[in-house]
């Protein structure tokens, strides 16, 4: 790669849109580039490197303060890797939990699908789980019933 991207070569070569690089520099993420004569915003490898370490943070679910303590730990390579591994663990859970209820979900889906006997719609027991799902068959407000 060469030493002075442009935004574009550095969103390309990245995956992560322009609007999103520079959201990154203002949150102060990425170190404020170099500019070029024309004051052009001029990327070395150096912000290659860190945008795919957040990309990959990213991409593994962790939130923007996770994200943060990561890039102030990766800046300190002397640092105890502790809250590392204590960020890392705690979206580990954060997954688990997730899963536990995609399961949950799926298991009401597949109750939902095996009920159903195919027909006419006025007969089917998907939609009218639906229908009473949101009339009162949920005690928390956020499912639409109550």
């Amino acid at each position: 790669m060469s030493a002075h991207l442009s935004i574009g070569d550095l969103a390309r070569a990245t995956g992560v849109k322009p609007t999103t690089i520079r959201w990154y520099e203002q949150e102060g993420w990425l170190p404020p580039p170099a500019r070029t004569g024309g004051g052009h915003r001029a990327y070395g490898d150096a912000h290659l490197r860190r945008l795919g370490f957040i990309r990959h943070a990213r991409e593994l679910g962790f939130e923007s303060e996770a994200i943060r303590a990561l890039l102030d730990l990766a800046d300190h390579p002397d640092a105890d890797c502790g809250a590392a591994h204590a960020l890392a663990t705690a979206q580990i859970r954060e997954i688990d939990a997730r899963l536990r209820r995609l399961t949950a979900l799926r298991a009401e889906l597949d109750r939902m699908a095996t009920s159903c006997a195919g027909g006419v719609v006025g007969e089917c027991r998907i939609i009218e789980t639906l229908a009473d799902f949101g009339h009162g068959h949920c005690d928390d407000p956020t499912h639409g019933g109550g």
